[in-house]
């Protein structure tokens, strides 16, 4: 078949592409979702709002935040990584306890509910100045967890930072089974000791908390010397927590970025297999896509690569018969 006459034959069929460029969009418009099996996660993530976690000593986007606001940031990264079928719920602690704010729900279908109550999480919730991390605060996440059923696990994100302080020889409480608990201790919060500030009930900063005003570490057992400690500052308290969480069943991660915490969530151990309703629309909207592409490409642009391969081939043409040219013999046979 001749240049001439592929390219009739091109020409003529790109007035059929139309039509079946309409019949993709049809389709596009018209598919059902489909069910596939996919890898969800299913978590209740528990955000410390003591006063600590106002400690603005990590770093976002160069400046300073607090450790509340990198957590949150670092969850809006982890909810645009979680894939469609996951739930994800939120729950506050402070005290002894935890307090559920939302039920898990299906990230793809209600992520603007999600991202707009996690912006309202913040310190004026608190109902308390005071907590209980390991006596109280995971326990009560478990037992949230539990009573939501499911199969959540929970993601607890703190700083450690405990008021008033708990003794270093002191047993966690006892009684709960750590075969039964799945999920995170999330750590958040600088390595230096850093003021605490004091906030009203309506979440104004007043100040910062001092020496007198808070309840300093009390002496181990049997020892009569007063320990050195700055319970008005605070720390990542990370070998607590870490501590904490291997006495508990719960895996520890420190967030050192805001991908940190999408990184935990998606740990494949914590993944269940679920049939999920899955879009596949973009298929055939794709399609439909690229056949309008080739149907309106002006001429012009198909030109280009036809008179390209028309001067390589007429390269080719002139070249290769001085390739083909059979050599000379020369006879060197001395004469009589």
């Amino acid at each position: 078949m001749s240049g001439v006459s592929r390219e009739r034959g091109f020409t003529s069929l790109r007035h059929i592409l139309t039509p079946l460029a309409l019949v993709a969009l049809i389709a596009a418009v018209a598919m059902p979702e489909i069910t596939l099996p996919r890898n969800t996660f299913n978590y209740i993530v528990t955000f410390d709002i003591t006063q600590s976690m106002d400690v603005e000593d990590v770093v976002l986007d160069g400046a300073p935040v607090s450790r509340l606001k990198f957590a949150q940031a670092s969850m809006r990264d982890a909810l645009g990584r979680l894939p469609c079928g996951s739930k994800v719920g939120w729950s506050v602690f402070t005290g002894q306890r935890v307090l559920l704010l939302m039920s898990p729900v299906e990230v793809c279908g209600n992520y603007d509910a999600l991202l707009v109550s996690l912006d309202a999480i913040d310190g004026r919730m608190r109902w308390t100045n005071w907590s209980r991390i390991a006596e109280g605060g995971v326990y009560s996440a478990v037992r949230v967890a539990q009573q939501v059923g499911g199969g959540a696990a929970i993601a607890f994100v703190t700083d450690g930072q405990e008021a008033p302080p708990v003794s270093a020889s002191r047993a966690l409480m006892e009684g709960i089974n750590a075969a039964r608990i799945r999920g995170w201790l999330i750590g958040v919060g600088g390595d230096q000791p850093a003021a605490i500030p004091k906030t009203d009930v309506a979440g104004n900063r007043i100040g910062y908390w001092q020496a007198d005003d808070v309840i300093q570490a009390p002496p181990a057992p049997g020892s009569g010397v007063e320990p050195q400690t700055h319970e008005e500052l605070s720390e990542l308290r990370g070998e607590y927590l870490a501590s904490v969480a291997g006495q508990t069943g719960l895996d520890y991660r420190r967030l050192l970025s805001v991908t940190s915490f999408g990184d935990a969530l998606l740990d494949p151990r914590f993944a269940r297999r679920e049939p999920v309703p899955t879009d596949l629309r973009w298929g055939p909207a794709l399609l439909a896509l690229l056949l309008l592409v080739a149907r309106f490409v002006p001429d012009a642009v198909l030109a280009g690569p036809r008179a390209w391969r028309k001067r390589v081939r007429t390269i080719v043409l002139l070249v290769a018969p001085a390739f083909n040219r059979r050599p000379v013999r020369v006879d060197r046979t001395p004469r009589a």
